[in-house]
């Protein structure tokens, strides 16, 4: 039992600097000293490259509502300059094959980048979940241990009391 908590305190500090642990309470000391919680925020974007801040900004326009207003408008604009007003001369005429090349570029870049950056999410929510998983485990060992004192202090109370309750009975018996 004493190994698998010193197995779960190892992983939580990520170092083999409890080999020398001689009893539970160094142990606790040990993962009491140590701070488990990371700023995954700060940690995952210090890591990222120029072309992956691009692509999570491009990201993030492309999904908003300014983006897709735009873009409504551009096309809007786009069939109306060509249908109405360039009907006899018009650079895109009906059924706009150019448009259709745009829109298929657009769509053929977007997509990608897009992807790129729901795979860095994808990675920081893992980095997430393993921060979280480390803070339960620190705090279940810690309430693990509390809750052995405690039962401890309980033990200690009761054999207190029956210890007590002898003295009472030997002192009236004495007096008595």
């Amino acid at each position: 039992m004493k190994d698998d908590k010193i197995d779960l305190i190892q992983k939580l500090l990520r170092k083999n600097e409890l080999k020398a642990v001689e009893n539970d309470e160094q142990a606790m000391h040990a993962i009491l000293e140590k701070k488990i919680s990371e700023n995954i925020n700060t940690l995952h974007e210090g890591r990222l490259t120029v072309g992956q801040k691009v692509s999570d900004k491009v990201a993030d326009w492309a999904g908003s509502w300014a983006f897709i207003i735009s873009f409504v408008a551009i096309l809007i604009a786009w069939i109306v300059i060509n249908g109405i007003f360039l009907a006899s001369g018009a650079f895109d005429p009906y059924p706009f094959i150019l448009l259709n090349l745009i829109l298929s570029c657009v769509a053929a870049l977007q997509a990608p980048i897009i992807m790129m950056s729901q795979n860095r999410q994808d990675a920081k929510d893992r980095l997430r979940s393993e921060n979280d998983y480390k803070v339960n485990l620190k705090a279940e060992i810690i309430l693990e241990d509390l809750h052995k004192k405690i039962d401890t202090l309980l033990i200690n109370q009761n054999d207190l009391k029956k210890q007590i309750a002898e003295l009472k009975k030997n002192g009236k018996q004495n007096n008595g």
